[in-house]
């Protein structure tokens, strides 16, 4: 699997927008987050568009478009179109593995969690892409984590499956506003930023994101930066359909 496609495995790759998507509104919260509790997104099934920039160590950047569909704590289904229209990438995340069909390097992916973690060095499950995808804690709240109030913000680290997690979760949006992630191998990292939300069915979406990855692919490290804006999240109360097949 190429670099791009290894970014966009590891983040999920991420979405474009129509030209007739609805304007954005700026999420506001009505009230401090007192307490730790933060949001966790509501949602049966939900679509989604967003523009990306990908810039690769190299200097090459990418700007693409995807469409995302998702079943809540099921199902993460992507396509990656680079320009014109043409789909280069259909992604399938399940519970139990990964498929990527890569229509244009032809280099198709279909690994397990554990298959995908022997070989990239990063434990991944759906809850985590879903997490990092709508800014929520990457790992649900336990007793051995550290937890303290700084200010605007609760930072709170979290250790599992040898991997370290750094949060800090805004009292205003109850939302994370920063993530850094890394294994203590130092086979892989992730920093996630997300400076700004918007509101969709009265929660907080995140607006735009930064990424910053490193990863081990078979031919050595590999840095990549993805610069994220969603345009449109629509969340659904009717099952939507996510096509794949090899």
């Amino acid at each position: 699997m190429n670099k791009l496609f290894a970014g966009f495995t590891i983040l999920l790759a991420i979405g474009f927008l129509s030209s007739c998507a609805k304007k954005n509104v700026a999420y506001q919260s009505n009230g401090k987050m007192e307490d730790f509790s933060p949001i966790y997104n509501d949602y049966d099934f939900l679509s989604a568009k967003a523009k990306i920039i990908i810039e690769e160590a190299s200097g090459k950047i990418t700007r693409g478009s995807m469409n995302l569909r998702a079943k809540k704590d099921s199902v993460l289904w992507f396509t990656v179109s680079p320009g014109l229209g043409m789909e280069a990438v259909r992604g399938l995340i399940t519970q139990d593995k990964i498929q990527i069909k890569d229509r244009i390097g032809k280099e198709d992916i279909n690994l397990t969690f554990t298959e995908f973690e022997t070989i990239y060095g990063l434990k991944l499950s759906l809850d985590l892409f879903q997490n990092i995808l709508w800014a929520n804690p990457p790992i649900p709240f336990d007793y051995k984590d550290r937890l303290v109030r700084v200010g605007k913000a609760f930072e709170l680290t979290q250790i599992r499956d040898k991997v370290r997690y750094f949060s800090k979760v805004d009292v205003n949006t109850r939302k994370v506003s920063e993530l850094v992630s890394n294994s203590l191998d130092d086979r892989g990292s992730l920093l996630a930023s997300f400076p700004n939300f918007q509101e969709v069915d009265s929660q907080p979406f995140p607006l735009e994101v930064l990424y910053k990855l490193a990863y081990q692919l078979p031919e050595g490290s590999q840095n990549t930066i993805i610069n994220l804006e969603w345009n449109s999240i629509e969340p659904h109360a009717d099952p939507l359909t996510f096509p794949f097949r090899f």
